[in-house]
């Protein structure tokens, strides 16, 4: 069953997919520090969404769609356009490669994202093992 980007029950899905792969729980578990991904409208999306994660030494300990970015202060705001998120989800653009050549904007300890790539590439890969279904 499809899941629609940018839904609570999305949010809920890729918590729930962190919390279950040990890839990921290994590769994250020295990370400490939340974040918003916030997803910028474009020419192909016309909404804003910022999704909150939770995350401490491999465990998703909650994620959520907030309306407001002044809502929680996340320790990282991973931030680009629908595009970019879209084809980094569908893996024909790799994460990592997005944050260092600026086609996503980061804020927060980019020295720390940089000590753990594999808990970014895991963190992505979790938002990529169920089926997800983008809005019009």
């Amino acid at each position: 069953m499809a899941i629609l980007f940018g839904s609570q029950e999305w949010a809920d899905k890729v918590c729930e997919e962190l919390n279950s792969s040990q890839i990921y729980k290994e590769a994250a578990k020295n990370w400490e520090g939340d974040m918003y991904i916030i997803v910028e409208p474009d020419a192909t999306f016309k909404q804003r969404i910022i999704v909150y994660f939770d995350l401490w030494h491999g465990d998703c300990r909650s994620a959520c769609i907030v309306k407001d970015e002044n809502e929680k202060s996340p320790k990282y705001r991973i931030c680009g356009p629908f595009a970019i998120m879209k084809q980094i989800l569908d893996k024909k653009v790799d994460s990592v490669q997005a944050m260092m050549t600026g086609r996503l904007k980061v804020k927060g300890d980019m020295a720390q994202i940089m000590r753990m790539p594999r808990a970014a590439v895991e963190f992505v890969n979790g938002m990529t093992t169920f089926e997800t279904v983008f809005p019009d």
